[in-house]
């Protein structure tokens, strides 16, 4: 039988890595830039990033959350007060080194070359956190135990230099927020890692559609300088972990290094207990990943820059008149009905295109809800409703009134089934493991998803695992009793054999 013909060429069972990269293009929502590494975020994808931090700044600030601004360029000796934090992303910085160009014509070929000259006293590191600069701004505005907690976030970019760049999921700079904050206790420092923590894991699900697993991470995966690394792990259609999110404790490492430092209730001078946590654009490969078909991007509602688009047919120009005013009634009937408390984002798509290449493209844009509207309808009063969770042939026609009326509440169920295939793929690709061998079979697979066991082995046995299946601990989960398989899962670790409570999950990521 002959291939089933599809938008997006190759397709997900074929080449995930290729078809991930077409479904991007398709969509139009981003493109390689001429400066390596780096990226050029289109309006379309710019507006689904736009989405997620309005949607995730307002629960920063109702956590009591400011936000702030520091410099991108930060002093080499910053860094080096930290030492253990900076050689976690010493091969990936970049140094600016230089302050002024002069041209200098070469004479062989009578070409002008710009110079770079006046080197500078102090090399500056472009930012690939903020923890060592924020933590001086730390030092100067924190004095007393009244001065805490102090919380602030900063939406910015940052740059790490990047070997093998794809788009959105690892670029050389990219977007991102990062939250850092001082507390008066430990206590309070691991209640802020924890809250925050939750505020990913519940806007990934409510947000994104995406069912993540909430976990810590093991001492070799921390983030540098970090005591405790809590985690959010999505799987997408390859089986494959993203780290979608991170919260971090890092005690009073940051503190002492950096001296931020405050007058007790007691009257002495203690150090501030620190976090940081954060999440970057790779929020958007990470939704492609999950959700995405072989026709292209498909889009949870909240996040859609255009949730309804409006197709007018109008085959005849005679008709057009009363198309377009259908189209203009039915818009004005959607926008006065709210989503999750805003008005739906509706467009009419008026241009002079042929109708089947307007709603492909509407279609590999991943838009939830396109409906088409012709002469017929008009007369009928009905439309012509499609659904991006289904088949792109599927449709429905209604009653226009009744559609505009119940319109929220298929975006509603879009998110559910979005939602409830994503995890029900997850749990599916999430298998036990008791023995060794049974570890070994398993990442001989093509896509082998990941694997819940037992653990109570060393970090440098986790590491010699890690090397030798190019794998990694993704997390040891904060409630692993609510992953299906559980239950099959023994007390013995099946590495050393010795009995263990804790259970942790193994996959390859991106």
């Amino acid at each position: 039988m002959p291939a089933e013909k599809t938008a997006i060429q190759p397709t997900r069972s074929k080449d995930f890595p290729e078809w991930y990269q077409q479904v991007i293009k398709a969509a139009d929502l981003a493109e390689t830039s001429e400066t390596r590494g780096c990226m050029v975020i289109k309006p379309w994808g710019y507006g689904i990033w736009e989405l997620i931090q309005q949607a995730l700044d307002r629960r920063f600030k109702e956590t009591g959350h400011q936000n702030a601004y520091f410099p991108l360029l930060i002093p080499l000796s910053y860094l080096e007060k930290e030492a253990e934090h900076a050689e976690g992303f010493a091969t990936e910085c970049a140094v600016v080194t230089h302050h002024r160009l002069e041209a200098v014509k070469d004479e062989s070929t009578g070409k002008t070359k710009m110079i770079p000259t006046g080197e500078l006293a102090e090399p500056y590191v472009i930012r690939p956190t903020s923890e060592t600069i924020i933590g001086v701004a730390f030092a100067r505005w924190i004095e007393s135990y009244r001065d805490l907690p102090l919380l602030i976030n900063q939406w910015a970019n940052v740059m790490r230099w990047e070997m093998r760049p794809r788009l959105f999921l690892r670029t050389a700079e990219f977007l991102w927020q990062e939250g850092h904050t001082a507390h008066e206790t430990r206590e309070e420092a691991l209640e802020e890692t924890r809250r925050m923590h939750g505020v990913y894991e519940d806007f990934l699900r409510d947000h994104l559609a995406i069912p993540v697993i909430a976990g810590e991470k093991t001492e070799n995966e921390r983030f540098p300088g970090a005591e405790s690394t809590l985690t959010v792990e999505a799987m997408v259609q390859d089986c494959k972990a993203i780290q979608a999110g991170t919260s971090h404790y890092l005690a009073q490492n940051f503190s002492k290094a950096q001296d931020i430092s405050f007058t007790g209730r007691d009257g002495t001078v203690q150090h501030a207990h620190t976090t940081s946590w954060g999440v970057s654009t790779r929020l958007i490969g990470t939704l492609i990943m999950a959700h995405s078909d072989d026709d292209g991007l498909v889009l949870p509602p909240r996040v859609a820059p255009r949730q309804i688009v409006i197709l007018p047919v109008t085959p005849k120009e005679e008709s057009r008149a009363a198309v377009l005013a259908a189209c203009d009634s039915l818009a004005e009937a959607l926008r006065a009905q709210l989503y999750h408390g805003e008005p739906l984002r509706v467009q009419i798509d008026s241009r002079d295109l042929g109708g089947g290449i307007k709603k492909w493209e509407w279609i590999k844009k991943g838009v939830p809800l396109r409906v088409e509207i012709g002469p017929r309808d008009v007369e009928s009063g009905k439309v012509c409703v499609q659904r991006r969770d289904r088949p792109s042939a599927e449709k429905e026609f209604m009653d226009a009134s009744a559609f505009a009326a119940s319109a929220p509440e298929m975006l509603t169920g879009i998110h559910g089934a979005l939602l409830e295939r994503a995890a029900a793929f997850r749990d599916a690709n999430i298998t036990p493991c008791d023995s060794a061998d049974a570890f070994e079979r398993h990442w001989r697979q093509d896509q082998p998803g990941w694997l819940l066991t037992a653990w109570d082995g060393t970090p440098e046995q986790e590491q010699e695992l890690s090397k030798t299946h190019r794998i990694t601990i993704r997390c040891i989960p904060l409630d692993a009793s609510a992953i299906p398989c559980a239950a099959q899962v023994g007390n013995a670790c099946f590495l050393t054999g010795r009995d263990t409570p804790r259970r942790v999950l193994w996959g390859r990521s991106y």
